[in-house]
């Protein structure tokens, strides 16, 4: 009960810390999205890169990097997964930047649906009736915010569908999250940084030309990425994956908050409208999980 407790703690936090993540890329909407892309890629890997070295465990690290180039299959996996996580961030980044949170928070509501459709159509796992009528109801919902809107809401579907699949990516390689961070990062760290040292030559970076706060906040982008990472792994391990589904609307909620109340986004009727819908949808699919999960461990202890 105890690790559980501890487990939900970790976790509960980080969703807290991603949740409130806007306000730190609103302290930084004076660098363009692509600056503070690469310096989160760089520094991540940095930061990474450290942490493993300070922890003795770069001898690990050197064992995953050999067993991942032994399996080219997981090696061009990882490296997909790795392009579709900075095309997220870069979507995130940007979006939040410019005022487009409810939309934002919009993505991560829609994520756990379309990480459940991955399942359906690449695992051939069959939905139950409650996570299908969760479906319906979603779909209802995002048909309302099109018609409402105009157009239909493509960033929350990008950043819906670049998660979820970099999700069921990283479900087919087992690696520890701090070291598996480092590796993903080195395979995007090089374009990263060449990208930079082309804004240094261009005159266009903002990084050392500027204020020492913009510096710091670009460099502590790394700890923004990798830290939370790593805290969500230590509390993934010490409690239920059904409790940790429960948990994750807490950040696209923080999200929607920020959006609406702190920033001013416009939130319609219509607006509400939708997002009713796609509650009650992840109501219904996170309850008929929980009781699955329930149902597996009483049948478990039988």
């Amino acid at each position: 009960m105890e690790r559980e407790k501890s487990g939900t703690l970790w976790v509960v936090s980080v969703y807290i810390i991603w949740g409130f993540l806007p306000i730190y890329w609103k302290l930084i909407d004076h660098v363009s999205s692509i600056e503070i892309l690469v310096s989160r890629v760089v520094w991540a890997f940095v930061l990474t890169l450290l942490l493993i070295l300070l922890m003795g465990n770069w001898r690990q690290l050197l064992e995953d990097v050999k067993t991942l180039w032994q399996s080219k299959r997981d090696f061009w996996l990882l490296c997909i997964a790795s392009l579709l996580i900075s095309g997220n961030w870069f979507t995130y980044i940007w979006a939040v930047n410019h005022n487009y949170l409810v939309q934002t928070s919009l993505g991560y509501y829609i994520n756990p649906l379309i990480s459940l459709l991955l399942g359906v159509f690449f695992l051939k796992e069959k939905l139950t009736r409650g996570q299908q009528a969760a479906f319906l109801i979603a779909a209802v919902g995002v048909v309302i915010l099109t018609v409402s809107y105009g157009e239909f809401p493509w960033l929350s579907f990008v950043l819906a569908f670049s998660f979820a699949f970099y999700g069921f990516l990283k479900k087919t390689i087992r690696l520890d999250a701090l070291r598996g961070m480092a590796i993903e990062t080195a395979f995007i760290a090089p374009f990263a940084l060449g990208y930079h040292l082309w804004l240094f030559v261009e005159d266009r970076a903002v990084f050392l030309h500027g204020d020492i706060k913009t510096d710091l906040l670009l460099i502590f982008t790394g700890a923004a990425t990798a830290l939370p990472l790593v805290m969500f792994a230590k509390g993934a391990q010490l409690m239920p994956l059904y409790m940790i589904g429960f948990f994750q609307y807490i950040s696209p909620t923080l999200m929607l908050f920020l959006g609406v109340i702190v920033y001013g986004e416009s939130f319609s009727q219509i607006d509400l409208l939708s997002f009713a819908c796609i509650w009650t949808a992840l109501v219904l699919f996170t309850m008929t999980n929980v009781v699955g999960a329930l149902k597996t461990k009483e049948k478990v202890k039988v």
